[in-house]
């Protein structure tokens, strides 16, 4: 009964907290709504932490019908995402105490941003593909506000393509689930997936629907060719919320994916088909293409999107390989990932804050100005980078190793030149930054330098953020085993 109360507390608090911020007319205050919206995400977060280190929970909330019902079970994979969620979305939210000072409608925002953390939570514990789909929905209009919170021209188109994208997604997905709710054996997500022996008959059909699914929910995940709303929507959003729309968001549309192939259909009726092939092409296309256009990308935080772009697809590539090491490098880059890329988000958001700088080639001494910022911006790109000891090293390792064990004609070989080269890559666009920054050369103006670093409640996510990018990377093995375990079921 306990571990029930945990579980609805963790998804509907802060839905329920969320909406009283929104509407509740009397938080004008600052303070007072500072204080309310984080004692709302923080009696979440105690709840969502309890359903983690807790037993494994099942709670049947309503039924349509024949088999058709929403329901929530707590599994292993589910606390991976929800941990990662939780402990990103709180420093995020801290950070966003002293940044959203310079942005208007807080009382919007912050509405939102507790609102949004309870749907994730509702995804990550989503027990059939029909609560996951019915939460992803909401996921979409939810997070929609935040990516047009300054109501700029540029923001408003930013979020009709983000809501379009989504949308056509969706669609996509909603066909696969009626088709599978006709043939599989059930939308419960079962370890392995639950057979689909009714559809012997309809083959080259189940095949169209799940790359269909594969594709609608890689539409969130930002794989090509359904990309182009990522670069556009997050670099719109206040820094803060582009952290977690690109650490944490995104990494939905990869658990949708896991959840259809490796819980619903079984990895097996992929194997070795055209849609195995297809998906792994579009994956080493996005990685590959996303590092090139971020190399090319002048405006700061347009240039971390492109990267996410490249990023996420790592991820999709090693799920693509169906191979168990490659599964391993692709979640531990799911957790490595949401901790990186929210560093860099919230350094440039630091940056914007503080000097109103936008572009790459603006940021000439910025190390000088701000070096607390500009470090822990340093030890986040080493780490996306790959440089051991940090923690993109031990995922990429993963990732090339599975690929060259998986046997698979030319991409075998393709996948590690490709992840190489896109490393590479990464490289060339996040570590000019910090070389500019700390070494600003001859005509640098030392007269006129000045401090600018963020305050504590900027600067303290930053250094957490950062510091996890690394120890992640030294102490790999306890994530690692609990992964392998995990993997081993499926």
């Amino acid at each position: 009964m306990n571990s029930n109360i945990w579980l609805l507390s963790a998804v509907f608090l802060p839905i329920a907290c969320g909406a009283g911020v929104l509407f509740f007319p009397g938080l004008k205050k600052r303070n007072v709504l500072l204080g309310v919206s984080f004692l709302s995400l923080v009696l979440s977060m105690l709840s969502a932490l309890a359903v983690i280190a807790g037993e494994g929970v099942e709670l049947h909330l309503l039924r349509f019908g024949g088999s058709l019902e929403v329901y929530f079970h707590v599994d292993p994979l589910g606390r991976v995402f929800a941990a990662v969620i939780t402990v990103v979305w709180l420093m995020a939210g801290i950070f966003s105490c002293e940044y959203m000072k310079h942005e208007q409608e807080e009382k919007r925002y912050f509405g939102f941003y507790v609102l949004v953390y309870g749907v994730l939570m509702a995804l990550c514990f989503s027990g059939n593909l029909v609560t996951y789909y019915m939460f992803y929905e909401m996921m979409t209009l939810t997070t929609l506000p935040l990516i047009m919170h300054n109501k700029s021209r540029e923001a408003i188109m930013a979020g009709l393509k983000y809501l379009f994208y989504s949308l056509c997604g969706a669609y996509m997905v909603l066909f696969g689930i009626y088709f599978l709710n006709r043939y599989a054996g059930t939308l419960d997500f079962i370890p392995g997936g639950s057979g689909l022996e009714g559809a012997e008959n309809h083959l080259g059909l189940l095949l169209v629907v799940v790359f269909l699914m594969i594709l609608g929910f890689g539409v969130k995940a930002g794989m090509f060719p359904m990309h182009a709303w990522l670069p556009t929507a997050h670099p719109v959003a206040p820094a803060p919320a582009s952290a977690v729309l690109s650490g944490l968001v995104v990494k939905m549309g990869v658990l949708g994916i896991v959840r259809v192939i490796f819980y619903v259909t079984g990895p097996e009726v992929i194997r070795g088909t055209w849609v195995q092939t297809v998906w792994l092409t579009l994956t080493l296309i996005t990685v590959f293409m996303g590092s090139m256009l971020a190399y090319r990308e002048k405006v700061m935080k347009k240039r971390l999107a492109y990267s996410t772009v490249s990023q996420i697809s790592y991820i999709l590539f090693g799920l693509a390989l169906l191979n168990p090491e490659a599964m391993a490098g692709s979640l531990l880059h799911v957790v490595f990932h949401a901790c990186i890329k929210s560093c860099l988000f919230l350094s440039a958001g630091a940056i914007i804050y503080k000097t109103g700088k936008t572009r790459v080639d603006e940021l000439t001494g910025i190390g000088k100005e701000m070096p607390v910022t500009i470090w822990c911006y340093t030890f986040a790109s080493l780490a996306l980078v790959g440089i051991p000891p940090a923690s993109g090293f031990i995922s990429k390792w993963y990732l090339a190793g599975g690929s060259l064990e998986s046997g698979i004609p030319i991409f075998s070989w393709l996948g590690p030149v490709i992840l190489l080269v896109s490393a590479l890559l990464t490289a060339g666009y996040l570590l000019p930054i910090t070389i500019r920054g700390f070494l600003p050369g001859a005509d640098y103006d030392y007269a006129g330098l000045e401090k600018k670093e963020p305050v504590l409640t900027m600067l303290i996510p930053l250094l957490i953020l950062a510091g996890l990018s690394l120890l992640l990377g030294v102490f790999p093995n306890p994530l690692t085993q609990y992964l392998n375990e995990i993997i081993q079921s499926l």
